[in-house]
């Protein structure tokens, strides 16, 4: 699943530019406009990362985000993207993870982006785009595709006995009938355990 980024900033041309090449490099990308309409949308559903604007429809309005962001259930990483620098500690007691500066260069920018996903992933062990649930799904996929191997291979050792030559086609065609039917068995009996 990919990673779910919310973008901030005033600055459409910016906001447009850093959301095509976020997309391009497998991220999902939400944004807004203002402070008001980042806070907005981080209510509506979780994201991985959080990259806002400091100064917007007003001098606190990236700090505003932040704070919003930080005060969830489930707090994304947190990168403010700024043309003005503010110090280290600034930053840090806002509640930010990360200052980006701009401008800066696109191979830049998705390394800085990668290496804080991975850190925040890291200390808190969770990722917005795959809740419980999701994780819950992946893995009776893979039971189900386990078990479908495991009656795929029962199935061929089954079939495939010695046989005269002009028995093979024909062998190797029920060998493959009888693996499609295991595979079908297979995930039956695991749809009919949900239930």
């Amino acid at each position: 699943m990919k990673r779910r980024i919310l973008f901030v900033d005033d600055e459409i041309a910016v906001l447009l530019t850093l959301k095509a090449v976020l997309e391009i490099s497998g991220f999902d990308v939400d944004t807004a406009t203002s402070g008001l309409e980042g806070r907005h949308k981080l209510r509506a559903k979780p994201y991985d990362m959080v990259i806002t604007d400091m100064r917007m429809e007003h001098e606190q309005a990236g700090r505003d985000v932040v704070g919003y962001a930080r005060g969830l259930p489930n707090p994304p990483a947190i990168a403010l993207l700024t043309a003005f620098p503010v110090a280290d500690e600034d930053w840090q007691e806002m509640g930010a993870d990360k200052m980006l500066v701009k401008p800066m260069q696109t191979r830049t920018l998705l390394e800085q982006i990668e290496a804080l996903l991975e850190k925040h992933l890291a200390q808190t062990g969770a990722s917005a785009s795959t809740p419980a649930k999701a994780g819950k799904k992946a893995a009776k996929k893979v039971a189900v595709k386990k078990v479908a191997k495991k009656a795929v291979k029962k199935a061929a050792k089954k079939a495939m006995k010695p046989v005269a030559p002009a028995k093979k086609a024909a062998k190797k065609t029920a060998v493959k009938k009888t693996a499609a039917k295991a595979v079908k068995k297979a995930a039956g009996k695991k749809a009919a355990k949900k239930r």
